[in-house]
């Protein structure tokens, strides 16, 4: 069972985290905020933005302030599934042979995969079975990855040279996705400083504990949300769907498929994050407003119209947002 003194060592550890990525991250709090409720809810996050936003050295740091096992994946168009999740080898012993497994860099607690969107479909589709059920299975035998487990990826934009699309299914299974927004005068100028005075940046130690973690994503789930509040998070996610009588004009005019159910559960887990995040004992309209955005960007796919009018799904979401009802 889970006491207040778990909930407030678990609470202090976090603030030194967001303390020490301050130290070498520059703004981007929205971002480091979205990194830390996936982190609590079990959920994987696509950070998405134009090369040199600092979103690899972002997950750098928050392997670091962690204390646990990092590992980092390049996706290039000639990676192989078997490079990421590892394979059978044959081994000689006491004049033997026979096939050990030997495991690739997905057996980590944080694993970054950086710029998944440059390997081909068939290798991107080798991290389905780990994000979403924490196992690899290679010929036939399962193995279960150690917890905390947490998928960051990285992605440029898709239009660019060189990148292929990711497919829905692995989409869907990040359950938030960030737009990593360009930095402003004063945190450019901010960010020029740390990089060319003294030593440069030094990633920060350990601050935080495995088990206080794990205490934290406990105490997330337990949250309380009240059922007005479910409910209107659903119907925020009904009104992504164009056949629904939620949805607004704007929605039936752009969107070929709405938000799926994996989108109402990120939503509410996102939520009780961001309330737990903030000290609250229960989740609060706010909490569902900040995850709301993160939760079902990437979970909406536009049709043709919306495609050749320039429509984007943030501007969708947002109509969303007005005309659904507040409770």
């Amino acid at each position: 069972m889970i006491t207040e003194k778990d909930v407030a060592s678990s609470l202090d550890a976090l603030g030194r985290v967001q303390q020490a990525m301050a130290t070498v991250i520059v703004g981007h709090r929205d971002t480091v905020r979205a990194v830390l409720v996936g982190l609590l809810c079990r959920g994987n996050v696509l950070l998405e933005g134009v090369p040199g936003l600092g979103k690899t050295l972002l997950v750098r740091a928050l392997g670091g302030t962690l204390g646990l096992q990092f590992s980092r994946i390049q996706f290039t168009p000639d990676l192989m599934p078997a490079d990421i999740i590892g394979t059978n080898i044959i081994t000689e012993r006491d004049g033997a042979r026979r096939f050990e497994f030997a495991p690739g860099p997905i057996f980590s607690n944080i694993v970054l995969a950086d710029e998944i969107n440059r390997a081909t479909p068939k290798t991107q589709s080798a991290l389905l079975e780990a994000m979403e059920e924490r196992t690899v299975t290679v010929s036939g035998c399962s193995y279960k990855l150690d917890e905390p487990f947490l998928v960051l990826a990285t992605q440029n934009p898709i239009e660019m040279e060189g990148t292929y699309p990711l497919p829905e299914a692995q989409v869907d299974r990040f359950m938030l996705k960030v737009n990593v927004e360009s930095p402003s005068l004063e945190e450019l100028t901010r960010i020029t400083f740390l990089n060319t005075e003294g030593a440069g940046l030094q990633l920060p130690g350990p601050v935080a504990t495995r088990e206080q973690i794990l205490m934290a994503r406990d105490a997330v789930r337990s949250l309380p949300i009240a059922q007005g509040l479910r409910e209107y998070s659903a119907k925020l996610v009904l009104a992504t769907h164009p056949d629904s009588p939620l949805a607004p004009p704007m929605v039936k005019n752009y969107v070929e498929y709405g938000a799926s159910p994996r989108a109402a559960i990120a939503l509410i887990l996102a939520a009780k994050a961001n309330a737990f995040l903030a000290g609250e004992v229960h989740v609060r309209p706010i909490d569902i407003e900040a995850a709301f955005r993160h939760a079902l960007l990437h979970r909406l796919i536009l049709n043709f119209k919306g495609d050749a009018e320039g429509v984007s799904a943030t501007a969708v979401l947002d109509e969303v947002w007005r005309k659904v009802a507040v409770v």
